[in-house]
């Protein structure tokens, strides 16, 4: 009798689960089945879709609008420096990129019920942040400020900050990206970023150091240096002053070093210092093939 209604409990609860899943499956099926599901649905797809268009028409129109601005701020005579203008408006392209991918964000959000505006409106944004542990955003961001603000360095200028050295392609709200001679890409939190030294803001000098035998006349090798690089000043638009033979620099029994500096452009110094050594070597190659000759050698 015991074991009789035993069964006989178990049988009636297996009953209750299974009448359980098919009062479940027949509200599911009147779910799907059902036309106004369907069409909200659809209707929530059209306009996510329609929010994510018009987020990334925005933000190109936006970058547009940046763009003419800054080349019509460069065309006033009273524009900023050239860098800095450029530095400020990718700095506002980002600025306008975030904010609208904020705003969509939430209108995506509240396609599908979720409201995210009481969350906000009682934390407050940058309470938030810090709440989750954000701090390290908020320094990157107040960092780049500092950056920008302070015309530190500007996107095109050449910087060595820590270990990296290389070209600043991009100054971000978060982030600095730069690209060193060799194409590798360095992303910075501007947060990391606490000494630099920058190349590109004052003029630089290049050094030139020829070398040539001690037997040589040194007046007549200082006249060929002197009209070697005067000629290629005369030609080369990056040179600031004119170059200047400073005369010995080292003196051994095999050879005499004569230095050659000359100002010239921001970061162009190594550029300057190999075309003037190899024209000196051409001069000076001509200079003792006409020696030679002239002794009948």
């Amino acid at each position: 009798m015991k074991q009789w209604h035993i069964s006989y409990l178990t049988g009636e609860s297996a009953a209750s689960v299974i009448s359980s899943w098919e009062k479940l499956g027949d509200q599911l099926f009147q779910y799907i089945a059902d036309p106004a599901v369907w069409t909200g649905f659809i209707l929530i797809l059209v306009k996510v879709t329609f929010i994510l268009l018009g987020a990334r028409i925005i933000i190109k129109l936006a970058n547009k609008a940046l763009e003419h601005v800054m080349v019509e701020r460069e065309r006033n005579p009273l524009n900023l420096d050239r860098r800095r203008t450029k530095t400020i408006g990718k700095l506002l392209g980002n600025i306008t990129s975030y904010v609208v991918n904020f705003i969509m964000i939430l209108m995506v959000l509240n396609q599908f019920g979720i409201r995210l505006e009481p969350l906000l409106a009682g934390a407050g944004v940058v309470g938030l942040a810090i709440g989750f542990g954000a701090q390290s955003l908020v320094k990157d961001v107040i960092t780049g400020f500092f950056i920008i603000f302070e015309d530190q360095f500007a996107v095109g200028d050449v910087i060595q900050t820590g270990t990296y050295k290389g070209t600043v392609e991009e100054i971000g709200l978060r982030i600095t990206r730069v690209r060193s001679w060799t194409g590798e890409v360095h992303i910075i939190p501007n947060g990391t970023i606490t000494q630099v030294t920058n190349f590109s803001v004052n003029n630089s000098i290049a050094v030139v150091d020829v070398s040539i035998p001690a037997d040589m006349n040194i007046d007549n090798a200082i006249q060929v240096l002197k009209d070697t690089v005067m000629k290629n000043y005369e030609n080369n638009v990056n040179m600031v002053k004119e170059p200047e033979v400073l005369g010995v620099q080292t003196l051994s029994a095999s050879e005499i070093i004569i230095r050659t500096t000359v100002e010239c452009k921001p970061n162009s110094q190594l550029q300057i210092s190999r075309e003037l050594n190899a024209e000196v070597k051409k001069a000076l190659d001509k200079y003792r093939l006409e020696v030679a000759s002239s002794r009948g050698e």
